[in-house]
């Protein structure tokens, strides 16, 4: 019998894997930055036209800039704890499901326990 299971996939924190962690970081918080700003921009323009009642529309525009304001503290935050991880470390990435095989005789323990796949530098590096 076949059943499917969760499998954890965790990175090794190498100084590669490190700079483009914080590249992947930085990218997404100059994105958020950009967001905002556009946000504001428009914001302005459509006061100046005034097509839809200006407290409902300031309201609307402040809470999508706080949304994103509040990513880019997120974004900073995880910045600063990988500058503290020593390299080596293993980062939850993702899970993903695979199908293991089940038979008679088989130890529940080991299939319940599940699996984990460490990468490194983007190759398989151990499976546990």
């Amino acid at each position: 019998m076949k059943i499917i299971q969760s499998v954890t996939v965790k990175q090794v924190l190498t100084e590669n894997s490190k700079k483009e962690l914080l590249a992947g970081y930085a990218a997404k918080k100059q994105q958020l930055q950009k967001e905002c700003d556009q946000l504001r921009f428009e914001l302005k323009r459509q006061e100046k036209t005034k097509k839809i009642h200006p407290a409902s529309l300031i309201k609307h525009f402040e809470k999508e800039i706080q949304t994103r304001q509040e990513k880019v503290k997120l974004l900073d935050f995880q910045i600063e704890q990988l500058h503290m991880l020593p390299l080596g470390s293993e980062l939850k990435e993702k899970e993903v499901q695979a199908i293991i095989e089940v038979e008679e005789g088989s130890r529940w323990e080991d299939i319940e326990k599940g699996k984990t796949i460490i990468i490194k530098d983007g190759i398989v590096d151990e499976i546990r």
